[in-house]
């Protein structure tokens, strides 16, 4: 798995935001939030819909200011210092921003001009920004001629067009196919690996324990655990998973056979059977003709379902 090396503990947090609030009206979207982020750390953070993520990521890059709460960055102060925070912020949205009447080299060309960097510099840069974004042979294009995968390419590509020390990253490869977000994750992992510090929201759980060395998992905007991503596996949750499904499952959630289980799930059509040890709950499954059975080390997706009462959807 593509963790990097833990950070020395005196090192001093590139990021922290210290006891966020924010309301929309009535309603209190997200209640006293505390986090850092070490300098070449990702920190992951995951929850379902509504769970704040989007609003705290909107709170750090001075786009929302918060009802309470303090900001810093890099040794300055949100939203006191925002332009010279945001000089040092990379950011990559959910959603295409990128101009569709400019080929890919000139969206990078024209994005550097917010940050006054010179045509000189930009000339030697851009083509080393789409090498590294596999988009060299595309340089000419525009963004309406490329995939999903190439846009968020691009899109990556812009973020790092100042050089940014942090990068914050809301859903990168929502919409992605497959091979697409594997070439995203290998361009993210090459830039922890370069020293640059990330913010990651995320549905996909494969993505959150593949990239982050660290998880923030909130919902109803509390932040409800936090730790590395084998840990928190570990401390929240029975090693082996069993799934259950096919004719007959759903009655198996309320037999003698969850005493075989040290917690018994239900979701969808599937029964969750969490337990230290498999094996006398597999030899008892295989009694049950018609059974699917499915057995498996306890992962995110396990975590999540325990701590948030809901499985991730990936569409969001």
């Amino acid at each position: 798995m593509g963790h990097n090396a833990p950070v020395p503990n005196d090192t001093p947090p590139i990021f922290s935001a210290t006891a966020l609030r924010k309301h929309y009206g009535e309603q209190l979207v997200v209640d006293d939030l505390s986090f850092h982020i070490a300098p070449g750390e990702c920190l992951g953070v995951i929850g379902p819909n509504g769970a704040g993520k989007t609003t705290t990521i909107r709170m750090c890059l001075g786009l929302t200011t918060p009802d309470a709460g303090s900001i810093e960055a890099m040794g300055l102060s949100m939203p006191r210092d925002a332009r010279a925070i945001k000089a040092q912020l990379g950011v990559v949205t959910q959603f295409d921003t990128l101009d569709p009447d400019f080929s890919c080299a000139e969206n990078l060309m024209v994005y550097a001009r917010y940050f006054g960097i010179g045509r000189k510099v930009m000339q030697v840069r851009t083509p080393q920004l789409l090498e590294f974004a596999a988009l060299s042979h595309k340089a000419q294009a525009k963004p309406g001629e490329l995939s999903g995968g190439m846009r968020r390419r691009l899109s990556l590509a812009r973020a790092l067009v100042n050089n940014p020390r942090l990068l914050m990253l809301d859903e990168p490869t929502t919409g992605l196919d497959p091979q697409a977000r594997h070439l995203m994750w290998e361009r993210l992992q090459l830039l922890l690996a370069e020293g640059k510090s990330i913010l990651l929201t995320t549905h996909f759980m494969d993505e959150a324990e593949r990239l982050c060395s660290r998880l923030l998992v909130l919902d109803h905007g509390r932040k409800i655990a936090e730790g590395r991503p084998r840990e928190l596996i570990a401390q929240h949750l029975e090693p082996d998973v069993v799934e259950v499904y096919g004719n007959g499952a759903m009655q198996l959630a309320q037999s003698p056979l969850k005493d075989l289980a040290a917690r018994v799930e239900v979701s969808g059509e599937t029964v969750f059977f969490y337990t230290q040890d498999a094996r006398r709950l597999l030899d008892a499954l295989g009694q049950h003709a018609g059974l699917r059975t499915f057995h498996r080390p306890a992962n995110l997706e396990d975590l999540f379902l325990k701590l948030t009462g809901r499985q991730i959807r990936e569409d969001g």
